[in-house]
């Protein structure tokens, strides 16, 4: 007979650190944590205090860096907390607000490089008319709709997650995500099943289609464009493309995980596949602009050089 006793508390099952090593685990995830925070507040900051970066595209990567901020202090925290605990658990309420902060942060980062891979296609095929089509009341527009709409779905897709009963409490990873809940269900789960696919398809395979779009328009003007020109269209493109592919990467490997066991694969490989898409990009995005985006770049070391010259003075 099944437990239909309602389930307060789910199990992590995915933390095998036992003894000392666990203190070694918690170590380099407090300074993963730190530095993600870090390295993105630094690139926030160097563009919220730089108007000459108060344009669309740093815009659109501050926001990018935000959203890495706001996922990442939804995953590393409660990660902290088990690694130290004797039973990696979550409350069913903490495990929901982690699915719902997790869940939306990915989308927010499909819909974000979106609106980049967009505002690249109008800078590049219409650059006459950008100024007039990505005007401020557009770019405030498209940001607080490219937030609005996944809170939207996603508050629906985790209404019909809590409406279910479970008759388990295990969580064979090291955080919550949507269909780990679903898979402990008693009840049938096809309406769960059929919303997931349309959810996939509204927040993942829309921004998608969009990049896809906007970078086959880019190729088909640059190919017909002088060799200055493509370099150029190549330098403001290969950030935002390398962003893309790290995270479409990342979650790749996730959703083939949901979709398919993968029992064959070590353990730690899954759990690492598992992670990535919240340990990756937050990570390496900053790094990628910093690195690629010559005016960031510059704005920053100018920030830091100003910081220092202004310590100097006042030591003295």
């Amino acid at each position: 007979m099944q437990n239909l006793t309602p389930v307060t508390v789910f199990l992590f099952t995915a933390y095998e650190a036992k003894g000392n090593i666990k203190y070694l685990y918690f170590t380099l995830t407090l300074l993963t944590y730190i530095l993600i925070v870090f390295v993105n507040t630094v690139l926030i900051t160097t563009i919220a205090r730089e108007r000459k970066l108060h344009e669309p595209m740093y815009i659109f990567i501050c926001n990018l860096s935000l959203n890495g901020v706001y996922g990442s202090t939804a995953f590393y925290p409660i990660i902290l907390a088990n690694l130290l605990s004797e039973a990696p658990s979550i409350s069913r309420t903490g495990c929901l607000t982690q699915i719902f902060f997790i869940h939306t942060c990915g989308s927010f980062e499909y819909s974000i490089l979106a609106l980049m891979a967009y505002d690249r296609y109008v800078s590049i095929c219409h650059p006459l008319r950008y100024n007039c089509i990505m005007t401020p009341s557009v770019v405030t527009q498209l940001i607080v709709f490219v937030y609005m709409y996944p809170i939207f779905i996603m508050l629906i897709h985790l209404v019909l997650t809590v409406r279910l009963p479970l008759c388990g409490f295990i969580i064979e990873k090291v955080y919550c995500d949507n269909w780990s809940v679903v898979r402990l269900a008693c009840s049938d789960v096809s309406v769960n099943n059929i919303f997931g696919l349309l959810v996939t398809g509204l927040l993942m395979g829309v921004p998608v289609a969009v990049i896809f779009y906007s970078y086959v328009r880019i190729l088909a003007v640059c190919l017909r464009s002088t060799k200055e020109a493509r370099a150029k269209a190549l330098q403001t493109c290969t950030p935002h493309l390398l962003s893309f592919t790290n995270y479409s990467i990342a979650t790749f490997f996730e959703v083939l995980q949901h979709r398919f066991e993968f029992s064959n694969i070590p353990h730690v490989v899954r759990i690492m596949m598992s992670i990535n898409p919240v340990l990756l990009p937050p990570l390496l995005n900053p790094i990628i602009y910093g690195v690629k985006l010559q005016e960031i770049r510059q704005r920053t070391m100018k920030m830091f050089y100003r910081r220092k010259t202004n310590y100097i003075g006042e030591s003295m």
